[in-house]
């Protein structure tokens, strides 16, 4: 389905050796460019003494969002090989920093790549991967002769209601499915005196 995608349940840590040097990974949602930022600056104060802070993310369910940064290694050694992990999991709303302490020997290119590579593999590997739809949601108001009816539908349709009010008329917020919300956006569409608004996908 083009309606799914794939996020991290939690963060996960990876760790990779070579001559001496050490690449400590940490991978983390991130749902804006904001959280990328709080969670670097979180990790530069953890890891101070460090000599590179490498990272990569991507955001959105349509994953145009993203970012490589080699944070002074040669360039497309550490940031490129951390995007490709995240490429080749499927995975979005995630951001991978990789910490170096260097060990006093020169790794090469193709050396920093693999380490950079196999820091960002583990730390997604420490991670539970899920699947989650891409949800259309909308605003509902109607007046309170009209509950049974709409209560019909979200029952027959497994639906939740969310932010309730429940005053002089009823509001409540519901999420469909992408792939199912012209359909059901029909039914409620089809209940005289139901307004429907469209709020957002996400």
């Amino acid at each position: 389905m083009d309606d799914t995608y794939n996020e991290i349940s939690e963060s996960g840590e990876g760790l990779y050796k070579e001559k001496g040097s050490k690449f400590i990974a940490h991978a983390f949602k991130v749902y804006s460019e904001e959280d990328v930022k709080q969670e670097l600056e979180n990790l530069k104060k953890r890891y101070h003494d460090a000599r590179h802070h490498c990272y990569a993310y991507m955001i959105g369910t349509d994953k145009s969002l993203f970012r490589a940064n080699d944070d002074g290694e040669p360039s497309g050694t550490a940031g490129k090989p951390i995007l490709n992990q995240i490429l080749s999991k499927e995975v979005t709303n995630v951001c991978i920093v990789v910490v170096r302490y260097f060990g006093g020997t020169k790794l090469g290119v193709s050396g920093l790549i693999n380490a950079y590579k196999s820091a960002a593999r583990e730390a997604l590997e420490d991670c539970r991967i899920i699947e989650k739809t891409i949800d259309c949601h909308y605003a509902l108001q109607f007046e309170y002769p009209l509950m049974n009816e709409v209560m019909r539908i979200m029952k027959e349709e497994n639906l939740e209601q969310h932010n309730p009010k429940f005053e002089l008329d009823c509001y409540f917020e519901i999420r469909i499915r992408k792939s199912e919300a012209d359909r059901i956006e029909e039914k409620f569409k089809n209940l005289y005196g139901l307004n429907i608004k469209f709020v957002e996908t996400n």
